[in-house]
């Protein structure tokens, strides 16, 4: 018997039960499609994350206070001058730019009644430029606020929404924070979550404001953060060791006992890919499982369909079908459902995953799943895989019958 011939006889076995056929590869269909859909949020996510991360710049250095991998005796803050210090040329010359902030938080509500709580940034004119924010109306910052303390203040479409269910025409608007009243000089076009949390739920002010009246410190002059953009993304190794030993002669620091952490955009990408990647395989393995019960279903009713056929498979032995012919028989009915079934499978996959992305799209989440082809091929070759195995044992059974006593059975 030929592989064409076997497979035109399963098709014919199987379309004699099409309820029984249909209800069995369910359990493939759901199976693969659970597997694509999953894998699919799972890809969207690492790219959602990964282009937020991406979209701040690849050349940024993070600079905090403190070291959470050593135990360091009284270490010292991050300030004002460890910033000066490190924007010299001659200290740090793959160094570009460098932008103190501190971070707070603050009760913030508006002349029509509104009110909300805020992370507030405290944060010099270059934290706009080295963070790549844009505005949808108004300006940044200025060196002259800064310098004069003012009172104004950069929002978020987020904030912005919640305050006055609108982030447009809002130049020159009023809101307080903490009571204080501050004008609004500028709105930032939106770019979503990261890793840092939400980029538009935030409130950015004058450093020397935020210092003086926000966001009150017991050391004079000290940082929450200091961003340093080195010269190129080439650069950015170079620029770590200069800031490291910038900061290790101002606090007087051994090396391998730092006081403060510095992490790279690099950095940080890495461990949001390594993270979401885990995520991705486990959701997977999880939706896999599904298909491991639907290669059961196919197991349960190829033996169900051995019991049934004994006659036909002694009739068919006894007029000289080989034990090889029988068991390719039934290994190609089991495939074929469980083909069948990946191939619907594939179909509905990629329907739920646009689903998902529509409905994130409808709560106002930037998300979009991606169906790629390898989580398409992985799919449909362990489905066949699954169809495979879960049909030896009801193909040999059937190839072991012996032809008299399969054609007494009744």
């Amino acid at each position: 018997m030929n592989i064409g011939q076997s497979i035109l006889e399963a098709l014919e076995s199987l379309n004699s039960n099409r309820l029984r056929s249909g209800l069995t590869i369910l359990g493939i269909i759901i199976g693969v499609a659970a597997v694509i859909a999953m894998l699919s949020v799972g890809q969207g996510a690492q790219s959602s994350i990964t282009s937020a991360i991406s979209g701040i710049g690849t050349n940024l250095l993070f600079v905090s206070p403190g070291n959470n991998t050593v135990d360091v005796t009284n270490p010292r803050p991050l300030t004002l001058a460890d910033a000066q210090a490190i924007a010299n040329p001659l200290a740090a010359p793959d160094v570009a730019a460098v932008s103190p902030s501190i971070q707070g938080s603050a009760e913030v509500s508006t002349t029509i009644g509104k009110a909300t709580r805020s992370a507030i940034i405290g944060a010099t004119p270059s934290y706009f430029t080295l963070q790549n924010f844009t505005v949808t109306e108004g300006s940044f910052l200025t060196q002259d606020q800064m310098l004069g303390y003012a009172s104004v203040a950069v929002i978020g479409p987020a904030i912005a929404d919640k305050l006055y269910g609108r982030h447009d025409g809002l130049i020159g608007a009023t809101l307080r924070i903490n009571e204080q009243p501050f004008r609004v000089v500028g709105v930032l076009a939106s770019k979503g979550g990261s890793s840092f949390g939400s980029q538009d739920s935030r409130i950015i002010v004058p450093f020397t404001t935020a210092q003086a009246r926000l966001i009150p410190s017991t050391v004079p002059n000290s940082v929450d953060e200091l961003l340093v953009q080195a010269t190129s993304p080439k650069t950015v190794t170079l620029a770590t060791e200069e800031v490291s030993q910038v900061l290790r002669e101002r606090h007087r620091t051994q090396p391998g006992l730092d006081d403060f952490t510095i992490f790279s955009q690099q950095d940080v990408l890495s461990i949001a890919t390594t993270i979401t990647g885990v995520f991705t395989i486990f959701i997977g393995g999880i939706a896999a499982i599904s298909l491991l019960v639907g290669g059961i279903g196919i197991m349960n009713i190829m033996l169900v369909s051995v019991t049934e056929r004994t006659r036909e498979i002694g009739l068919r032995k006894a007029l000289g079908a080989r034990k090889r012919d029988i068991l390719i028989q039934f290994l190609t009915e089991s495939s074929l459902l469980s083909l069948f079934g990946g191939l619907i499978g594939i179909v509905l996959g990629w329907l739920l995953a646009l689903l998902i992305g529509q409905i994130a799209t409808a709560t106002g989440n930037a998300f979009s799943p991606t169906v790629q082809l390898n989580s398409i091929l992985l799919a449909t070759l362990f489905s066949a895989a699954v169809g495979l195995f879960f049909g030896i044992y009801p193909a040999n059974r059937a190839a072991g019958l012996e032809p008299v006593e399969a054609l007494r059975y009744e």
